[in-house]
């Protein structure tokens, strides 16, 4: 029987299934106190990884003290007590900085008894259920990202609901279930109001909006801001092949827009917030320092993570909407 077992396709970093696989071997009996594990280079050369990716794996459980690498032998087994009480399955849409800081603080907030492996779907719908079906019944807790995906609720369903939560972006089928949320509707709307002495300075607000990846509550939240406050505006799906339009605010819910408009911006000599105002999506660290500051619509994934941690910890069966805030900065 293999010691590492790797799944294709499933969204989990490859070094963690290496990881998951050393623990399900001690955990099962197959590997013990004082055995020796697979080298570094038999495991790179059998599954066509990077010596850094395995490395990273066994430096990992090195730390966790499970095992010791002996000079000129190789690793062997060092503790064969795992210490893993419970499992928590979570599936994110995608990576990026911000899931980022739910993740860390998820994870720091749950202690170290419990075991989290991370999935992405990628907003692909067969993906989605694939990596659900797979893993049911394999988890103490699900943790489900269903973005803007049809249907979820079908497969979620499956699911035991009190080991369900929610969270991030929800929909009318799934409001039987716990998680924490964003109301993106209101989140918009609200905010935009509170800086609305500052757009009416330019002559236009557009929507950068894809249909495919975003909320359709930010569309109609920002729908509503226009008509109440008689804004004239624009949704666009793409800046590829457009010209900046001098004298408007875009809205840019995602990081890699975020940079096109910035290059756009210096390539068609426009000056940001004279010329050109942004609104962005999430803030981070970097929208504090690019061009003086990023003006931003933005949820707390740090409180996100928090509070999900101690929703588990404690079996919470809630309903909770997340904080959400303006940041205003020199893009506006």
């Amino acid at each position: 029987m293999s010691i590492i077992n790797l799944k294709k396709k499933t969204g989990t970093p490859k070094y963690k299934q290496i990881i998951a696989s050393i623990e399900e071997a001690i955990i099962a009996g197959a590997l013990k106190k004082g055995d020796q594990i697979p080298s570094i280079n038999s495991v790179r050369d059998t599954h066509k990884l990077s010596r850094d990716t395995v490395l990273m794996a066994f430096n990992e459980l090195k730390t966790r003290g499970i095992i010791q690498s002996v000079v000129g032998k190789g690793y062997y087994v060092l503790n064969d007590t795992i210490d893993v009480t419970q499992k928590v399955f979570l599936l994110f849409d995608e990576l990026n900085s911000f899931k980022e800081d739910l993740y860390s603080s998820f994870i720091n907030n749950l202690g170290n008894h419990i075991r989290v492996d991370t999935y992405f779907h990628h907003f692909n719908d067969d993906m989605f259920g694939n990596l659900i079906y797979e893993n049911m019944g394999a988890y103490n807790f699900y943790v489900i990202m269903p973005a803007n995906l049809k249907n979820t609720n079908l497969v979620i369903e499956k699911l035991p609901k009190e080991k369900v939560y929610i969270l991030d972006q929800t929909h009318p089928e799934l409001s039987d279930y716990s998680g924490i949320y964003q109301n993106f509707e209101k989140d918009i709307y609200s905010n935009l109001n509170k800086a609305t002495s500052l757009i009416k300075k330019y002559s236009k607000l557009i929507l950068l909006f894809s249909e495919d990846r975003q909320p359709i509550g930010l569309l109609k939240g920002f729908n509503k801001f226009c008509k109440t406050n008689n804004i004239e505006n624009d949704v666009i799906d793409s800046l590829q092949n457009r010209a900046l339009s001098k004298g408007a605010v875009y809205v840019i819910p995602d990081d890699k827009n975020l940079l096109r408009i910035i290059k756009k911006i210096k390539k068609e000599g426009l000056v940001l917030s004279k010329d050109i105002g942004i609104i962005s999506y999430n803030d981070t660290l970097l929208k504090e320092i690019v061009e003086g500051g990023i003006t931003t619509i933005s949820t707390d994934f740090n409180i996100m993570g928090e509070r999900l941690a101690h929703m588990i910890l404690n079996k919470e069966q809630l309903q909770i909407e997340n904080v959400n805030s303006l940041i205003l900065r020199n893009s506006l």
